[in-house]
């Protein structure tokens, strides 16, 4: 069978790389294949993450690349290189470009820690969702996976996870909570609804 080519997107420590890859090793990504991992940072754990599993990464930021059309150019030069497919965006913090958006339309996936429409859109990312979450006094929140359109969390809802808040959580406990009991569950499952899709197409 044909699989699907992944590239997952990453920015820091690459804890949702690590459950996709965990998730490939196990037989629950059956239609895709982790193919690269690309980072817009040197250095950050994830990319130790992607050697580890003995899978190609790239390094494309502002910091190589500081022109946005030569930084765009090398990322789709790089995509291409590596036949990818489709997109996760896991963990990452840049801005996906309108051109790679419709180059790879309904084939980029997003992990966004909360139950959108709540507390996404521009500044919500990391820990300022869950200290927003926990502001606001809400008492479930979540993950959700989202196809990534040219808006900021705006894209079709793929997949949601609800998590109870409970009394005393700090920002950073109700963070692991919710990757936990939620991202880590998700992600891989959105990667291989999409990656299937892709698969049976090539099929035809």
């Amino acid at each position: 069978m044909s699989k699907a080519k992944i590239a997952v997107f990453v920015s820091g420590g690459g804890t949702n790389l690590q459950a996709l890859i965990d998730a490939q090793a196990a037989g629950k990504l059956p239609s895709g294949e982790i193919a690269l991992v690309v980072s817009d940072h040197e250095g950050v754990y994830a990319l130790e993450r992607a050697a580890k599993a003995n899978i190609p990464s790239a390094v494309i930021g502002k910091k190589n690349y500081p022109d946005l059309h030569e930084r765009t150019e090398a990322l789709h030069a790089e995509l291409r290189a590596h036949q990818i497919d489709m997109i996760v965006l896991a963990g990452y913090l840049g801005i996906v470009q309108r051109e790679t958006v419709a180059l790879y339309e309904g084939r980029i996936l997003n992990i966004h820690p909360s139950l959108i429409p709540s507390f996404c859109g521009m500044g919500y990312y990391g820990l300022h969702v869950h200290e927003a979450a926990l502001k606001r006094g809400v008492k479930v929140t979540g993950a959700t996976v989202h196809l990534v359109n040219a808006g900021v969390d705006e894209g079709p809802i793929l997949l949601q996870k609800a998590v109870e808040v409970l009394p005393g959580d700090t920002p950073e406990v109700l963070q692991r909570r919710v990757m936990e009991q939620a991202e880590w569950v998700l992600l891989p499952q959105a990667a291989e609804m999409i990656a299937k899709q892709i698969a049976d197409t090539k099929e035809c």
